[in-house]
């Protein structure tokens, strides 16, 4: 799309106020439909002159401009392309219209300009169309927002104005004004365009909250987080244009093929207007099916066949949340058959809580202190884990020590200086086998009890020694089950499950959601090994993840899908695809819109290839009249394009989030 995209539209009101307006392009507000309008009204006034047997002197004019008002447009990027060494298929309609008006088919040569400057105006229409479901995102955001100073005075600023760190204040009923966090207030928030949630959700302090989500009854200060440039708005708008921008592999080939096609289309139409020449053949009539057989045989549907389908998709997909990267991205995601999944942040919720605090004996520490060192080390932890265990540290009001010389490694844990003593926090594997070593022996053997009772466990040591343990659980989305038996249908076998998590917990959950690959304790690197493996055995995988931890498997996979509202930036980055709002069923529906598009390519490929072929037999064989040719030339091109469109309407997104073998 246009970087036109960016900029900030007129405003409109909304027709609710918890609803995402709806924009929609005027016809006449494009250019294109314009000239096309005004070619053909001139040919409508021209051609009832012509009928009725005016003198030349008074309709010919008229054709002359309705030649000019429609063709001018892509003659001029027909020459454009040409000196670009490239031969574009709208300069070819427009030789072909100048050459029936050339021996006397003037009518014909101007009925040619006005269908394909028509087509053309459509096809500006489906584009701005599309661009609208992107666009009418940026309304969702205020113009301005209530600035609070450090002294408490209030001023409106505009929203571009606002920087990370200032404090806005959000009054019942009003638009969030930027991404961020809710320092003081209590109020329900409708974030159904964002998150999709379809009731109010509460907020209060600590709370996230997005940009252009509806307050409630109460008043919230929040702390900006985000550049109105990052918001989660705006990285939809941002990504869907730079998809736009993006070309599927279908259509690279398309287009490579299509350069040497159209220089043989013009070989094929000399040798079609000289053969009949060189047996005795009138000029007239052999130009004439020249000049048809290079209308019929131009591959304008068959360029207009891919991308339209896989826009469309992707532009759907950001109204419902998944923000797919590019066509390419589009385009693979149905070619998925097998999925590998992560388990903390992706089927379960990804916000883990302490249940369990186990202070060692001989340690020196109770519970609080226990809790207290721990978070100390893992307060710049990004990890859903170290959340956990510095929220709870919080909620029991705990005073957090400072730490130096922090240090992560994803997969095994963190090291920190805390009051001059190596603190490292990891799983129960990292302990070193020390058999002879009490502490490491208990704390073995709690992590084991925790484990069996599905909880993760972390295991706390001090200079090497271990001096508690933690006992960390995560819930269950409620969509989980569902989504693994949906992704099975999809793909024809069960999804994987790559986790680091311990082999007990990862078993037990796998079992409540229906997995029965699944493979534990995994570091990054075994990640990417697994699903290394899963494509040296011919799969085509989608890793589906959210964390530090997951980025190189993302990466590695034929297709990656990150969970954003708990995703790693570094995940986020690295993935194909980002689920925006929490909903781990959007998966599945995506690669099924995907498969729609794929279809929808196909679709269009052959209604592109039937209507060439017959239109080329027919004028080769017998007899094509021109205007006949121009309407089916021109017809399959709509016909195409408006085909490829259908994947923009909400309906293609219900059926994609429908039972497998009900979408239909």
């Amino acid at each position: 799309m246009p970087p036109a995209l960016r900029q900030r539209p007129e405003r409109t009101a909304p027709a609710s106020p918890g609803a995402a307006p709806r924009r929609r392009t005027r016809v006449f507000a494009l250019t294109e439909a314009r000239w096309a309008a005004a070619a053909l009204l001139l040919f409508l006034t021209a051609l009832p002159l012509q009928l009725t047997g005016a003198p030349a002197w008074l309709w010919g004019p008229l054709y002359a401009a309705a030649y000019i008002t429609g063709g001018w447009e892509p003659a001029w990027a027909g020459l454009a392309a040409l000196r670009e060494k490239t031969l574009d298929v709208d300069l070819l309609m427009i030789v072909a219209a100048i050459g029936a008006a050339s021996i006397g088919q003037v009518m014909d040569g101007a009925l040619l300009i006005v269908i394909f400057a028509t087509s053309g105006a459509l096809e500006a229409l489906a584009t701005a169309r599309t661009q609208d479901a992107v666009r009418g995102l940026l309304d969702l955001a205020p113009a301005t927002a209530a600035r609070l100073a450090d002294d408490g005075t209030e001023e409106t600023v505009a929203i571009a104005e606002l920087a990370v760190g200032d404090t806005v204040l959000v009054r019942p009923g009003e638009r969030v004004g930027a991404d961020g966090r809710v320092l003081a207030g209590a109020s329900e928030i409708d974030q159904a365009t964002i998150t999709g949630e379809p009731l109010p959700v509460p907020k209060e302090c600590g709370d996230d909250v997005f940009a252009g989500t509806l307050n409630g009854t109460g008043a919230l200060r929040v702390r900006v987080e985000r550049d109105a440039s990052e918001s989660v708005i705006a990285r939809i708008v941002a990504m869907v244009e730079e998809a736009s921008g993006t070309k599927a592999p279908t259509q690279l080939f398309i287009e490579k093929v299509e350069q040497r096609y159209s220089i043989g289309m013009v070989f094929a139409t000399l040798a079609v207007f000289a053969i009949p020449l060189g047996f005795g053949a009138d000029l007239t009539g052999s130009l004439l099916r020249a000049m048809t057989f290079m209308i019929v045989a131009s591959p304008c549907a068959v360029v207009l066949a891919t991308m339209p389908p896989l826009l469309s998709a992707i532009a759907n997909a950001g109204r419902h949340g998944v923000l797919v990267k590019s066509a390419v991205v589009m385009e693979r995601l149905g070619q998925v058959d097998t999925v590998a999944l992560d388990k903390t942040g992706t089927l379960t919720e990804g916000t883990p809580r302490v249940t369990d605090i186990h202070p060692l004996a001989g340690s020196g520490l109770d519970e609080d202190a226990l809790l207290s060192l721990a978070a100390a080390a893992e307060r710049p932890s990004e990890h859903p884990l170290a959340r956990a265990v510095v929220d709870a540290a919080r909620s029991r009001d705990l005073s957090v020590p400072e730490m130096r010389d922090f240090t992560s490694t994803p997969g095994v844990g963190v090291t920190a200086s805390v009051h001059g003593a190596s603190i490292a926090i990891g799983a129960p594997s990292r302990l070193p086998d020390a058999r002879d070593d009490p502490a490491a022996v208990h704390a073995s053997a709690v992590a084991a009890a925790l484990e069996d009772g599905g909880r993760t466990a972390v295991i706390v040591r001090r200079d090497g020694r271990p001096v508690g343990v933690l006992g960390v659980s995560d819930r269950l989305r409620p969509d989980a089950a569902t989504t693994v038996a949906r992704l099975a249908a999809l793909t024809g076998r069960g999804p994987v499950l790559l986790t680091g998590d311990n082999p007990r917990a990862a078993a037990r959950l796998a079992a409540e959601v229906g997995i029965s690959d699944v493979r534990a304790e995994l570091l990054p690197q075994h990640k990417v090994s697994a699903v290394k493996e899963l494509e040296k055995a011919g799969r085509r995988v989608l890793v589906v993840g959210d964390g530090v931890n997951d980025a190189p498997a993302l990466a590695a996979a034929h297709t990656g899908i990150a969970m954003g509202r708990a995703g790693s930036d570094l995940a986020l980055e690295t993935a194909d695809a980002v689920i925006v709002r929490d909903e781990l069923a959007t998966v599945p529906a995506v690669v099924n819109l995907s498969r729609a598009a794929r279809r929808l390519v196909v679709q269009n490929l052959v209604i592109a290839g039937v209507f060439i072929s017959g239109l080329v037999l027919w004028d080769l064989v017998g007899h094509l009249p021109l205007p006949l040719g121009v309407l089916g030339h021109e017809g399959s091109t709509v016909i195409v394009g408006l085909n490829g469109l259908r994947l923009l309407r909400d309906a293609a997104w219900d059926r994609a989030c429908a039972p497998v073998g009900a979408e239909r």
